[in-house]
């Protein structure tokens, strides 16, 4: 089985967090389709899934034409009221026939793609990670972007956030085998850039429902923390006035450090790649080390308070 998917992450473009119920409208993409909503451990929305049909040719790392015909699930979620992510991931299957069929049975297998002719797994999966999405090639991440940009033209926000943070892609293949225990896969993350990142995983049993909530998750808590790291670039904590670094990160502190909650959703399955995750590259410990030094920084900046009011009360007749 070979999961392709591709999960675009970004800040809600609204100034506070978004209430519970205008976030369940927000994600009300189908009318009459339940939005699913979450208290615990934190706020968690997620969108009914959509549907996409795609006959396109499908980005091989041999060059080989390769042609799909199919459906694309993609769905929105919102966490906490702040971060939005649009999600989209398709299972690559191989064709009962050489012949397109009508859109019928297609759409009889959401979020199926049959590949017409022959093709090897690894081939697709490490094309579709390396793809430039060449004019005519499956592009999820175009279906994940025009999500996201329609929910941030949705009439309830006031397109003020409180930080300019752009977005992260994380585009991500899964190939899984037929028996074994998902724990025991492997999973290969690798910032490729600025915004993008990929993930190569190899996991066993059938799990593709929680694979692509595992994305998901990890797909925020890099955004997370690359905002996180944005921010204290931006406010020059080695060299700008105390006062003003402080202003500039209290919007982190508010809007960002509550949201760190890594696997808290996740299927039991699941826990044992963010575990690897946390080994190397160490999401968490770069989080805490971030996240010390932006409170050490609030800190000194009492501290500097407090002794500039106490030389003024020294210094008052």
């Amino acid at each position: 089985m070979l999961l392709l998917g591709e999960v675009h992450t970004g800040l809600l473009q609204h100034s506070t967090s978004l209430p519970a119920t205008l976030s369940t409208r927000a994600l009300a993409l189908v009318r009459g389709e339940r939005v699913r909503r979450f208290e615990r451990p934190i706020g968690h929305v997620v969108s009914p899934d959509l549907l996409t049909g795609v006959d396109c040719r499908l980005p091989a790392a041999s060059g080989a034409r390769v042609r799909g015909v199919g459906t694309v699930v993609h769905r929105a979620s919102l966490t906490g009221g702040r971060v939005l992510q649009g999600s989209s991931v398709v299972e690559v299957v191989p064709a009962d026939s050489t012949a397109r069929l009508p859109w019928s049975h297609y759409l009889a297998r959401p979020g199926r793609l049959e590949v017409l002719g022959k093709a090897a797994l690894e081939d697709l999966a490490q094309g579709h990670l390396a793809s430039g999405h060449s004019g005519g090639t499956l592009n999820l991440g175009a279906i994940s972007q025009r999500l996201m940009d329609d929910i941030q033209a949705a009439r309830d926000l006031d397109r003020s956030p409180p930080l300019r943070i752009g977005r992260t892609k994380l585009r991500w293949a899964a190939i899984g085998e037929a028996d074994g225990a998902a724990s025991s896969g492997e999973i290969t993350f690798v910032v490729e850039g600025e915004r993008l990142r990929t993930l190569r995983l190899r996991y066993g049993g059938h799990q593709a429902a929680a694979v692509t909530e595992l994305c998901e998750d990890l797909a925020l808590h890099d955004w997370l923390l690359s905002a996180l790291l944005e921010v204290i670039e931006r406010s020059r904590v080695d060299a700008g006035p105390r006062g003003l670094v402080v202003e500039r990160l209290r919007p982190a502190v508010e809007h960002l450090l509550h949201l760190w909650m890594p696997a808290a959703r996740l299927p039991e399955a699941m826990t044992g790649f963010w575990s690897s995750l946390e080994r190397r590259p160490g999401f968490t410990r770069q989080w805490q080390t971030t996240v010390n030094r932006i409170r050490d920084q609030l800190a000194l900046s009492t501290i500097a308070l407090l002794d500039a009011g106490a030389a003024n009360g020294r210094s008052t007749p």
